[in-house]
């Protein structure tokens, strides 16, 4: 469980660069576009549905994969010690 918890952390990390990456060429291609110099915007475009967009969904899904392992192993970890998990009154 840790190992999986490792590789998911570790490619949430790439994806979340790759997102960053995507943004800033997306912030500055279309800077490029407003003073009429060609600095890839229709290609982002281009590459917004294939890649992108699923990029930005992998990172969500990862995410909640990541929170609901978390999530779960918590709760075992404080079962196995005995505690009671129920709110206090």
């Amino acid at each position: 469980m840790s190992r999986l918890r490792q590789m998911i952390s570790w490619f949430l990390v790439a994806d979340t660069f790759f997102v960053l990456a995507s943004f800033g060429w997306f912030v500055v291609a279309l800077l490029g576009r407003s003073l009429a110099m060609p600095l890839g915007f229709e290609v982002w475009l281009r590459l917004w549905e294939p890649l992108f967009m699923p990029a930005i969904g992998v990172l969500m899904a990862a995410a909640l994969v990541s929170g609901g392992i978390s999530y779960v192993q918590n709760r075992w970890q404080l079962r196995s010690v005995g505690q009671d998990l129920r709110p206090r009154e």
